[in-house]
């Protein structure tokens, strides 16, 4: 497979945009506080980026694959996250650390 300057654009674009995942799937494995993440955004998020990875094989598109393939593990991750931490009972549940800079 030769890559070509698309394809290279493709890469970083999917890089990024996965990468963008990241912060929120290690505070939130870490915190193990998910009252604020929705449900619905990370499934139906979840089942968009299986879409493009199917996409992306059907098609043959190396950056595509990667991307969504990489995206898939995260998304999920955090979908699974969600669950299994919603489960849990209140008095288990971490309350959600204060930011810094808000005012009361």
């Amino acid at each position: 497979m030769e890559l070509n300057w698309v394809e290279y654009i493709g890469l970083a674009a999917g890089t990024l945009t996965t990468a963008a995942y990241l912060p929120q799937v290690w505070k939130t494995w870490r915190t193990k506080a998910v009252g604020d993440i929705s449900l619905v955004m990370y499934t139906s998020m979840t089942l968009g980026v299986l879409l493009w990875l199917i996409y992306g094989v059907l098609i043959k598109a190396p950056a595509v694959i990667l991307a969504n393939a990489v995206g898939l593990a995260l998304v999920g991750g955090m979908l699974r996250l969600k669950i299994v931490y919603d489960r849990r009972p209140p008095q288990a549940r971490p309350a959600a650390p204060a930011e810094p800079n808000q005012r009361p």
